[in-house]
């Protein structure tokens, strides 16, 4: 797309991404780098793991220049170490979201043209389906548990370390992250490291991370919110990383306690989750500098028990297509603008936009957040018209999302476009409705998505999981919005259901398979 790189390239001019390590352990070598079930990685180990694991992957499986290699699994030592090892061969790292059907992992699995998929053992079987489907696609594991597919573990053993680049192309793709499908089929965002690179860099400014710091990730890997807010940017700094292979409250809540954690990022649902905790409200978390909590907007009620400890919450917005971290709020801001997603980050830009015009709207006014800055992704794989749709000629990325800003520039972050209820020739946003439902503790789950009318086009309809033991009616939740909404934003219907809500791997209500279930009947009437 001519004209879209609005930064000037990286290029040549430094390390590969890995290096990042190969400096920390040549700095300071037993440093604790990852902390995984009981066990330290210093930063010296990582740099050796990720050299051999280079040399394994170039000898064993032949993997070079733009090759694709894939993971399937939880969060683990592993796809940290595949990720660095594929920078240092300018491969393209592709992490599953190990919460999808074989036939999702087998469509994006042909989508990338992965060359190797590496499996952890509780995927075995799941990956010897893809095997059959995939003859062309080579397995391998985390060690020695399965006698189909050659171990990581004994590979590295025998393969001599490979270094990082030392002038390295920045350019180059690092990762191929598929999107969460909140629209349909998910797409290939290509991240370069340059984009990783000046993400680090971002997370750097936001959260002020040092080598001191212990940063607690029990968000999933295979998500940019959990390898890039905190993650790589505190191993950039040499911070410890404690890995949780999957989120447990108890466990996280443990964490926080016995290691002194100073830094945690969580969603929305993980926030609910530790708050349910008997012991949330005695634990000893002063050693936290400041909870960062986003992926979707986040009521206020859910910043109320960290103020209450005494703790900052900043927000973090972004989307996959950014690395994520593309506006957040600074730590100082962190008690009197929690309900802000903040501003934008150092290396990157960003607008609320009046229409199609590319014109910033005025403050307190509603429009589509675009982006623009080397933190975003290069393009969607193999998918040019989805890229230059998305881009616009001068480089700025239409987000889909709505917002606005105050008259101090900071971001407030409302709905996502494609969510917008249009009622009458009015515009109605979900998140204003469900703001009201987030009151209530009678609801476990809730949601507003618009059903077609042939009255008015659409009107708002709220689906809610009442809470064990409460009693919730159409009335009662109704009553929710009396006087303190316009009529025609007022919804017009409820729908209960004892199933959970379909969420993203963040947290996120796929509203689009709610409006396919409400338009199939299968939500009730």
């Amino acid at each position: 797309m001519a004209g879209r790189r609005f930064f000037a390239p990286t290029g040549r001019s430094q390390t590969d991404i890995s290096g990042w390590i190969a400096q920390r352990a040549g700095w300071a070598p037993d440093d604790t780098a990852l902390r995984f079930e009981g066990a330290d990685i210093s930063y010296a180990a990582l740099e050796d793991r990720i050299g051999r694991t280079a040399g394994a992957l170039d000898s064993v499986f032949d993997i070079g220049d733009g090759d694709r290699v894939a993971h399937l699994g939880v969060n683990a030592p592993e796809m940290i170490e595949l990720l660095f090892a594929c920078a240092r061969l300018d491969a393209i790292f592709v992490p599953l979201n190990s919460r999808l059907t074989v036939e999702e992992h087998l469509w994006q699995l042909q989508d990338c043209g992965a060359a190797v998929l590496f499996v952890e053992p509780d995927y075995f079987d799941h990956a010897a389906e893809l095997a059959a489907a995939l003859p062309e696609l080579r397995l391998a594991t985390y060690a020695g548990d399965d006698p189909r597919w050659p171990a990581l573990e004994r590979l590295r053993e025998s393969a001599d370390p490979c270094p990082p680049a030392l002038c390295a192309d920045l350019r180059r793709p690092a990762k191929i992250v598929y999107t969460s499908g909140t629209t349909g089929r998910p797409k290939g965002a290509v991240l370069s490291q340059e984009a990783l690179f000046y993400t680090a860099l971002n997370g750097q400014s936001v959260f002020e991370f040092t080598r001191a710091d212990r940063i607690l990730t029990a968000i999933p890997l295979f998500h940019v919110g959990g390898m890039n807010i905190q993650t790589l940017p505190g191993l950039r700094a040499g911070a410890t990383i404690t890995l949780h292979r999957r989120f447990d409250p108890t466990a996280a809540l443990n964490t926080l306690i016995e290691d002194r954690t100073t830094l945690l990022a969580v969603v929305p649902t993980m926030a609910r989750a530790l708050f349910a905790l008997p012991d949330f409200a005695d634990a000893d978390l002063s050693s936290l500098r400041c909870v960062c909590m986003g992926s979707s907007s986040v009521p206020p009620p859910l910043f109320a028990p960290w103020h209450a400890r005494g703790l900052p919450v900043n927000q973090v917005y972004g989307l996959t297509e950014s690395g994520p971290t593309a506006v957040a709020l600074p730590i100082a801001d962190g008690f009197a603008r929690s309900a802000s997603a903040g501003k934008p980050v150092l290396h990157c830009a960003a607008k609320v936009v009046a229409g199609d015009s590319g014109r910033r709207a005025p403050p307190g006014d509603m429009g589509e957040i675009w982006l623009r800055g080397p933190n975003l992704m290069s393009e969607y794989w193999g998918d040019p018209e989805a890229t230059a749709e998305t881009f616009t000629e001068d480089g700025w990325f239409r987000t889909g999302d709505l917002g606005r800003t105050d008259r101090d520039g900071y971001f407030f972050v409302e709905d996502r476009k494609t969510d917008m209820i249009v009622s009458g020739g009015e515009n109605i946003y979900p998140a204003e409705l469900e703001r009201f439902l987030a009151e209530t503790d009678d609801l476990a789950e809730f949601a507003v998505v618009g059903r077609p009318d042939e009255t008015w086009g659409e009107t708002p309809v709220c689906i809610v999981v009442p809470n064990p033991g409460a009693t919730v009616t159409e009335a009662s939740v109704l009553s929710l919005f009396d006087g303190r909404l316009a009529r025609y934003k007022r919804p017009r219907a409820v729908i209960l259901t004892d199933n959970p809500l379909p969420r993203t791997p963040l947290g996120k209500v796929r509203k689009f398979e709610l409006r396919e279930a409400l338009l199939a009947g299968r939500l009730g009437s």
